[in-house]
């Protein structure tokens, strides 16, 4: 059995939610070893000028610290 932490991390972009997405997990992956599983939780979009200017996502990352 192992032990699983969840972080949350927002990112943007302004590409697409999944560009947002890849950008939350590799800076997570900075600092955090051992990631399991990326869930996005929101998602949103700034609007200017009736167009999407960035795309944003607030993801939770489960990572195994340890073995019980």
């Amino acid at each position: 059995m192992s032990i699983v932490k969840v972080i949350e991390v927002i990112a943007s972009s302004e590409q697409s939610f999944d560009d947002a997405t890849n950008r939350a997990l590799q800076e997570a992956a900075k600092s955090v070893k051992n990631i399991k599983s990326i869930y996005i939780k929101e998602m949103n979009a700034k609007v200017e000028n009736n167009k999407i200017v960035s795309y944003g996502v607030n993801a939770k990352i489960s990572f195994t610290v340890g073995e019980l």
